[in-house]
């Protein structure tokens, strides 16, 4: 697997996963749909930690930077 993932975007995801790990648990959000986001928040952080988008690599997106000898 390669990096595709720039900082910017992982903390992104990293923040965007705590405030739905925040709203679930205080019970802003509950039921399926609370499920449902707790599942894609805990996505968000493994692909956070692992510096890869699987979705990333089908749409063509990287938003890591390239460095000049890998181009």
């Amino acid at each position: 697997m390669k990096k595709n993932m720039g900082s910017a975007d992982k903390i992104l995801r990293i923040a965007i996963a705590v405030i739905v790990a925040v709203l679930y648990f205080l019970g802003v959000i509950s039921g399926l749909l609370g499920t449902i986001l707790l599942v894609l928040a805990a996505v968000f952080v493994l692909t956070s930690l692992v510096s890869f988008c699987p979705l990333y690599t089908i749409f063509g997106i990287k938003t890591c930077k390239v460095s000049q000898e890998n181009k």
